[in-house]
């Protein structure tokens, strides 16, 4: 084959063909990738027809991101095309959304609106790019100038998350690239609720759009109901139960920065913190005191993240998934609710539900789904590329 011309499987092919946007380095074998990062390269089938034209990344086991499938098509940093990806994206949520659009949502998911390894956030005035593929970087400056011209927004701040093939990355603040710096504190709304966030923070800004759903969900049976918000974080959850009158809240997290922030967002949502228990320690943990002592909940909110090293045992989805749901249905209230999220990739629908029953029967506890919630508007999914739909949220009733 050709310099810049990689031959690629039939499957693969179809893969691409129906919108999935990876190409993973071993689907080429022992032939080596030798153009740069940020090189575009051709994608062909076994019979030499074209398929694709991507970027490359040599520093990460997706070795080419699909940029287009039409081969007539200019995707070169400059050509215009990434620019008006965005001005489509915006425009889309603009309809979607329209007047009442929240005030922290995504813009531009790029995996699936045409530049992959790229997010586009909005919070409040200020908007917060990542970067979690150093290939796409070569359209920086055109993504920049279309935001400017789309959001006019007060500032850009850009987050590099790009990760070594050994799947590494060291966190760094969010900085500035455009427009004014941002206040310590950004001030976003939700339902009649204020939350605050940092758009220069490493490790997030404190408060996650996607989950919007979930949290209305919540809201919409949380009145009169004593809650328990596990792995509460900056206490979302927490201050949309309270605001729609659950009769307790407990928040649990290993870190005390964020129940300080979770106190910070009940003020700001006119709400007492001080009604709100706070405990800082182990999820797992706790259940387990808990049940010793026979408290129980009628509501039990569970949102683990991916994987955890805190000061108990190693959390993975993946792995634990079901001895937490069994844990938690045994602190609630027959006809209790359980309130499960993960967004583990590679974790499918049927898998959670899986791991939910299984440690729910494994605990002795019956649960019945009663409702799913999903990704909001402003994270469109392409149907090829099912990674893309990585948040599963269930609603599930004790019997």
């Amino acid at each position: 084959m050709r310099q810049g011309i990689y031959r690629i499987s039939d499957d693969v092919a179809r893969r691409i063909h129906l919108g999935h946007p990876w190409v993973y380095r071993e689907v080429f074998g022992a032939r080596k990738i030798t153009e740069p990062t940020g090189s575009l390269v051709e994608l062909v089938a076994g019979n030499r027809s074209f398929v694709a034209r991507g970027y490359v990344d040599t520093d990460h086991p997706v070795a080419v991101r699909v940029m287009t499938r039409r081969p007539d098509e200019r995707v070169h940093p400059g050509s215009g095309a990434v620019a008006a990806r965005f001005a489509r994206a915006a425009q889309m949520r603009w309809q979607l959304l329209g007047t009442q659009r929240p005030t922290a949502l995504r813009l531009f998911s790029g995996e699936n609106e045409g530049l992959p390894g790229v997010s586009v956030d909005r919070y409040g005035e200020f908007v917060v790019v990542q970067w979690l593929s150093a290939g796409a970087l070569p359209w920086r400056d055109e993504l920049y100038q279309s935001i400017g011209a789309q959001i006019a927004p007060r500032g850009i701040y850009e987050q590099r998350r790009t990760r070594s093939l050994g799947g590494q990355f060291t966190p760094e603040p969010a900085v500035k690239v455009a427009g004014e710096e941002a206040p310590l504190e950004i001030i976003v709304e939700e339902e009649g609720c204020r939350f605050a966030v940092d758009v220069t923070a490493p490790l997030g800004v404190g408060f996650f759009p996607d989950m919007r759903l979930g949290r209305d969900a919540v809201a919409r049976r949380a009145a009169e109901r004593r809650v328990l918000n596990l792995f509460s974080y900056t206490g979302a959850f927490s201050v949309r139960a309270a605001k729609a009158g659950a009769a307790e809240i407990v928040a649990v997290d290993t870190a005390a920065k964020a129940h300080a922030r979770a106190r910070r967002n009940c003020e700001l949502s006119g709400l007492d913190p001080n009604k709100m228990e706070i405990i800082t320690a182990d999820a797992s943990k706790t259940l387990d005191r808990f049940a010793d002592r026979q408290r129980s909940f009628d509501l039990v909110i569970c949102d683990p993240p991916t994987f955890s090293h805190g000061p108990g045992r190693p959390f993975s989805a993946t792995a634990d998934l079901g001895q937490l749901a069994g844990k938690a249905a045994t602190v609630l209230t027959p006809g209790g609710l359980l309130a499960f999220a993960t967004n583990a990739a590679k974790l499918s629908p049927a898998d959670v539900d899986r791991a939910i029953a299984e440690g729910a029967a494994a605990c002795g506890h019956d649960l019945r789904i009663i409702e799913r919630c999903g990704l909001p508007a402003d994270f469109p999914v392409n149907p090829g590329f099912p990674e893309g739909n990585y948040l599963k949220f269930v609603f599930a009733v004790k019997a």
